[in-house]
C-alpha cells in the first residue's frame, strides 16, 4: 500500500469518470474545508464507541448518536460532557435506528464511525458509502466474508475515505517490523505465530439463558437487525454478543485484525491458499469455541517463500471451563490456562518473558522477531541480536497523531488512511476465513479460491460466505 499517494489521484485511478461525475454533481465527494469541523455520526455507543470513537469525534463535531439502547445514548452524552465540556450537546441528534439517521440526516453529515456489534457493521457502512459519506468501522470490519469484499469494492468505487479500527496499523512498531523484514534482518520467514488470551466463547454444555423481559429503553428488534430473531436473554447485550455466532466472531474476530495485521503487512500475505483448524476447545452449535488453534497457508509472494501462519486463542485444551473462567473471559486468566503456542514457553525459559500476552512471532531462517497486538514492543530476539542489527532506513510514511486523526485527514482530502479498506478488506477476509474454518470443524482443510471468494473442496461451506439477512435489513 502506498500511503503517500494523493487522494485525488487515488480516487481517479479507482473510480470511473462517469461515476465520479455523478457523485460530484451531488456534492457527495466534496472535500470538507480544513477550517471547519467534520460533521460526524457515531453509530454504536457501547464500550468502543463511547470510550474510543466519541473522544476522537469530539475533536471534530458530533452531529448524531445512534444506538438502540437509550441507556447507551445517555452514557455517550455523559462521556461527551467529560471529554469535551465546551460541546453543545443540545445540537446532537439521537436515533435508535441508523436507517432513520441516513433518511433524515445524510446531507448533514461528512462521516460516520461505526462501533456496533459485528453483525451490524456492513449495512450502516454501505448506506454511508452509497451516500458519499466517509466511513470508519471497528474490526473485524464485517460479520461475513462476502460483506468484507462488498465494502471494499463499493468504497473503492465511491471514492470515499475509509478506515478500519485496528489502531496498531498507525503505530511506529508496525512500520519498523515492515522495514526490518524488508532489510532481511532474520532471513526468509516461513512460520508466523499469533496469539490472544481472549476466550470469547462458551463451552459445549452451555445452554442459552431463559428469555427475560426486554430492558426498558432497549429497541430489541432494532438491536437484532439483520440477524435471525431471538427473544431477549442474558449473556448477549451489551458485550457478550462476541461469543455468539449470529452476532460476533469470537476471539479471532475480536482480536485477529489487530494481531494478524502486522505480519500481514510486513509479509505482503495476500490471500491464503488453504486454512485448517488444528484444535478446538469447547465446541458449541450456537457459540464460538473458548480455545482454537488455526493454520493458514500462504503461497510464495515475489521474493518471499511460502509461509504458514498459526493462530492460538482462549483457553488451553483440558482447562476446566468453570464459573471462575466464565467470569474472567474478558480479563486475563492465569498463564497455565492460556492457549499459547509452545514456542512461547520455550523462549521464556531461554530468554525470559520476551513475548507479550497478545501478539505475534515471526520465525525466520536467521532469527526471530516479535510485536504486540497494537504494534508496540517490536524487537528481534534475543535482545543482543536486536542491538547488533543496524536500524534500517525509514521507508514508510509515519502517522501523525491518532488512528482516528489519520482517518479525518483522509476525509479532508489527504492521503488514504493507513488502514483504508484496500488494506484492511483483504486482512478482514483472512480473519473471517478462520471463522469459516471453525464452522468446518477440526481437521477439515479448506482449499480457498480468494479471488472467487469460495471454498473449492468443501462446497457446502460456501453457504456461510454470504448469509441472508432479515427482511428490511439486507445490504
Amino acid at each position: 500500500m502506498n500511503t503517500t499517494v494523493n487522494r485525488r489521484s487515488f480516487i481517479q485511478g479507482a473510480v470511473g469518470a462517469s461515476t465520479l461525475a455523478a457523485l460530484r454533481a451531488t456534492g457527495q465527494t466534496a472535500t470538507p474545508s480544513a477550517s471547519k469541523p467534520l460533521r460526524v455520526a457515531v453509530i454504536g455507543c457501547g464500550v468502543q464507541g463511547c470510550h474510543v470513537l466519541l473522544p476522537a469525534a469530539c475533536k471534530e463535531r458530533v452531529a448524531a448518536l445512534v444506538d438502540p439502547d437509550a441507556a447507551q445514548i445517555q452514557n455517550a452524552f455523559k462521556r461527551i460532557r467529560k471529554v469535551s465540556p465546551e460541546t453543545d450537546t443540545s445540537t446532537i441528534r439521537t436515533f435508535s435506528d441508523y436507517r432513520q439517521l441516513f433518511d433524515v440526516m445524510s446531507k448533514e453529515l461528512d462521516a460516520v464511525m461505526i462501533a456496533t456489534p459485528n453483525h451490524q457493521h456492513a449495512l450502516p457502512a454501505l448506506l454511508a458509502i452509497r451516500r458519499g459519506l466517509h466511513v470508519y468501522v471497528e474490526k473485524p470490519m464485517t460479520h461475513t466474508l462476502a460483506e468484507a469484499r462488498q465494502l471494499t469494492e463499493e468504497a473503492r468505487k465511491a471514492g470515499v475515505a475509509t478506515q478500519l479500527g485496528n489502531q496498531g496499523q498507525s503505530s511506529e512498531g508496525s512500520r519498523l517490523l515492515c522495514e526490518y523484514v524488508a532489510a532481511d534482518a532474520i532471513g526468509p520467514i516461513r512460520e508466523v505465530y499469533c496469539w490472544s488470551n481472549r476466550a470469547n466463547g462458551f463451552p459445549a454444555e452451555y445452554v442459552r439463558p431463559p428469555v427475560t423481559p426486554i430492558p426498558q429503553g432497549l429497541a430489541w428488534d432494532t438491536w437484532i437487525g439483520p440477524a435471525p430473531f431471538r427473544d431477549y436473554h442474558a449473556n448477549l447485550h451489551p458485550h457478550t454478543w462476541h461469543s455468539w455466532r449470529d452476532f460476533g466472531n469470537g476471539s479471532l474476530g475480536n482480536m485477529g485484525c489487530h494481531i494478524m495485521n502486522h505480519p500481514y503487512w510486513a509479509l505482503k500475505l495476500g490471500s491464503p491458499s488453504a486454512v485448517e483448524v488444528e484444535e478446538l476447545h469447547c465446541e458449541h452449535p450456537e457459540c464460538w469455541p473458548v480455545g482454537t488453534r488455526i493454520r493458514w497457508e500462504f503461497p510464495a509472494r515475489a521474493d518471499m517463500p511460502p509461509v504458514k501462519v498459526y493462530w492460538y486463542d482462549g483457553l488451553a485444551k483440558g482447562t476446566p471451563y468453570s464459573k471462575e473462567t466464565v467470569e474472567q473471559r474478558w480479563r486475563h486468566v492465569v498463564d497455565s490456562a492460556r492457549n499459547f503456542p509452545p514456542i512461547r514457553e520455550e523462549l521464556k525459559k531461554k530468554h525470559g518473558p520476551v513475548l507479550p500476552d497478545e501478539g505475534s512471532l515471526l520465525v525466520g531462517d536467521k532469527g526471530l522477531m516479535t510485536i504486540d497486538k497494537h504494534g508496540e514492543g517490536f524487537r528481534m530476539i534475543p535482545e543482543e541480536a536486536h542491538r547488533a542489527f543496524p536500524r534500517p532506513a525509514k521507508t514508510l510514511p509515519r502517522v501523525k497523531g491518532t488512528h482516528q486523526a489519520d482517518f479525518f485527514r483522509a476525509c479532508r482530502g489527504g492521503a488514504p488512511a493507513c488502514s483504508n479498506f484496500n488494506h484492511s478488506g483483504p486482512l478482514a477476509e483472512i480473519v473471517l476465513l478462520g471463522n469459516l474454518a471453525i464452522l468446518a470443524g477440526r481437521g477439515r482443510r479448506i482449499e480457498w479460491d480468494g479471488p472467487a471468494l469460495r471454498c473449492t473442496n468443501l462446497p457446502e461451506l460456501n453457504r456461510h460466505v454470504k448469509i441472508e439477512s432479515r427482511a428490511g435489513w439486507s445490504c
